[in-house]
């Protein structure tokens, strides 16, 4: 991460690590609407004869709105927002004219397609000042500087959020009194890495993403790729996703690790298309963790990074298992509708694995599959394993979807895929997993068609 950008969030590791254990200790994340804090939105609109108003709290990597009045976004991300210049202000900021901002159309492409000119944003602060959201009023017509007592009032009001806060923090204190847990893997001695090892790599920038090409196993051309996390670690190397990503879930550093790779794979993508235009046909495809599929705003949150990025939706895939459906199969089915509208591609990742993938299939618009890589290795070993293949194969085509076979290894199973009519693949055989830099230069040779397969690209990363 640039210096620059850790001074615009106006923050350092530390404080930011107290400022997000006094959010944790409100509970108030994604939490169901309230009267409280939707009374005090609409009386800020009111007040301020404002077009909206919305109460806004922040994590590591978003903003989530925790009640609107007149404005239906639920999530942004939370680099650049109107919360980071809030706290790097420590203080209110009042944009009174957006056009004129010089950073207008790059930072907050979603307020201008809204039809924003103008907002004012006062922080809501913990009991003990550490600030959580912001208190936002939005005006579609450019505003007079707002004078200092109308701001007063404007403070005011997010101290009755603050409040609202408190009263929710204490009564979580004592529910929590209650209970006693084991200790976590994170806080086990000796274990590595610990928590605090994963926030200093997202914090120093020490997460790449690698990408594994995915083919049309007829002209082998690269038609897309997977986006895969990897942790360059400065003394231990390049670490694999294994080795980290468990802890990441357990201490719930998954949602901002996630979000960033989110993110900075359509920053790549962007990359890409301004090399060369002809890369915008390329699909770059996501893993989503069962935690941020779980959040109704993730559509929004998506919509803004494509906004931001200036990329199209079709160029972004977003894979899920199908146990992070399971939890919440309501909140998944309208979660999975919003981000289809967007037009982005959703992919059934480790199709056939779960207990009832074809239940899923016809309950939620998906649009790929990608057959388990357990199926694919074990084509070869007989007639049971191959017709599994060869039936998921054409269930994709009656249902009119897409199928990507997963963990192509040998070329007697790139044969035998090819035979079956799967048109797309991704495996060793192809390709491992590769830096941005050497997908490029892939997408520039023989533009963008691998050698016969007959002789595999062997690429290390």
């Amino acid at each position: 991460m640039q210096q620059a950008e850790l001074e615009l969030r106006g923050i350092a590791g530390g404080h930011e690590e107290l400022r997000l254990a006094a959010l944790v200790s409100t509970g108030i994340l994604d939490t169901p609407p309230e009267p409280a804090y939707d009374a005090i939105a609409r009386l800020a609109a009111q007040y301020f004869l404002a077009d909206s108003a919305t109460i806004a709290m922040a994590d590591e990597s978003r903003v989530w709105i925790k009640a609107g009045w007149g404005q239906a976004i639920r999530e942004l991300p939370r680099k650049y927002s109107i919360f980071d210049m809030v706290l790097a202000a420590d203080g209110p900021v009042v944009v009174p004219n957006l056009v004129l901002h010089p950073c207008c159309d790059t930072l907050w492409p979603r307020l201008c397609r809204l039809g924003v000119m103008a907002f004012a944003s006062v922080p809501i602060r913990s009991f003990d000042g550490k600030i959580l959201g912001a208190l936002t009023i939005f005006r579609g017509h450019p505003s007079p500087p707002m004078p200092l007592d109308a701001l007063r009032m404007l403070e005011s009001l997010a101290d009755l959020v603050s409040d609202q806060l408190e009263m929710r923090r204490l009564r979580k204190s004592l529910q929590g009194n209650c209970a006693r847990r084991p200790r976590p893997l994170a806080l086990v001695e000796g274990i590595w890495p610990r928590r605090a090892d994963l926030r200093s790599a997202l914090d120093q920038g020490q997460f790449v993403l690698h990408y594994q090409p995915e083919i049309d196993l007829a002209t082998r051309k690269i038609v897309g790729v997977e986006a895969l996390i990897r942790w360059e670690h400065p003394e231990r190397g390049l670490i694999q996703p294994v080795e980290f990503i468990p802890l990441a879930e357990e201490s719930g550093l998954i949602l901002p690790i996630g979000d960033w790779g989110l993110a900075e794979a359509c920053s790549q993508i962007q990359k890409w298309c301004l090399e060369d235009s002809t890369h915008s046909s390329l699909r770059v495809c996501v893993n989503l963790s069962a935690r941020q599929f779980a959040r109704e705003g993730l559509a929004d949150h998506v919509e803004t990074l494509l906004l931001q990025s200036g990329i199209s939706s079709r160029q972004l895939g977003l894979e899920m298992t199908e146990s992070s459906l399971i939890p919440d199969a309501e909140t998944a089915l309208t979660v999975l509708t919003s981000l289809r509208r967007l037009g982005v591609s959703l992919l059934m990742d480790d199709f056939g694995t779960g207990y009832s993938s074809l239940s899923h299939l016809h309950s939620f618009p998906f649009d790929v599959l990608k057959i388990d890589r357990s199926f694919v290795g074990r084509m070869t070993e007989g007639d049971q394993p191959l017709q599994i293949v060869r039936t998921i194969i054409e269930l994709a085509r009656v249902l009119g979807m897409d199928v990507v076979a997963e963990g192509i290894e040998t070329p007697e199973q790139y044969r035998l895929l090819r035979l079956m009519g799967c048109r797309y693949g991704q495996g060793y055989l192809i390709a491992r997993p590769l830096p941005a830099e050497a997908i490029t230069r892939l997408l520039r040779e023989n533009g963008g068609t691998l050698p016969d397969i007959e002789a595999p690209v062997v690429a290390c990363g």
